[in-house]
């Protein structure tokens, strides 16, 4: 028998995690490999943010996402001119290592912003690339060319968490 987290339905956790969640959301473009959206899904749980939205048609694999997509907000979007109206307004930010005009360490993260990620095979679009106020990359050390998505996601979504939390602030010298 399944018990629910805290003994509350599924609704009742997602009306407490509402007020808690965080000033910034994630995008996908649907990538070639579903099971790193459901990746995706589960480590952005992990951070609270405010919804997920996902670029495109193909499927995902839920069972990836451990259980935690009933407590998102996922917004499906079937292509990049709906994705981008449903997020105009709002900082787009992508993570693109070829066309990277700041790293993740340097990079700006206004409240309200929109992490964009690539698919694995493809990247980012011209037209996504064009929306986006800015584009980061992740610094990389060795020969290979990138992260694998789900891990680039964890990492960007981390970097925001570590700038908001007092924990996370260098100690002054």
């Amino acid at each position: 028998m399944k018990v629910p987290a805290f003994n509350l339905s599924t609704d009742e956790i997602r009306e407490e995690l509402a007020p808690i969640r965080h000033p910034f959301s994630i995008a996908v473009c649907r990538a070639k490999n579903p099971f790193n959206i459901g990746a995706i899904i589960r480590t952005a749980h992990s951070f609270l943010v405010r919804e997920i939205f996902l670029v495109g048609t193909e499927p995902w694999y839920e069972r990836a996402a451990m259980g935690m997509a009933k407590y998102e907000t996922i917004v499906e979007c079937p292509d990049e001119a709906a994705f981008l109206e449903a997020v105009r307004g709002r900082p787009l930010i992508g993570v693109e290592r070829d066309h990277a005009r700041t790293t993740l360490w340097e990079a700006e993260m206004p409240d309200d912003l929109v992490f964009l990620f690539g698919s694995e095979n493809d990247g980012l679009s011209d037209t996504l690339l064009a929306a986006c106020s800015e584009i980061l990359a992740i610094p990389m050390y060795g020969i290979n060319h990138s992260y694998p998505v789900a891990i680039a996601a964890g990492m960007v979504m981390c970097e925001w968490a570590r700038r908001r939390d007092p924990r996370g602030k260098p100690s002054p010298p």
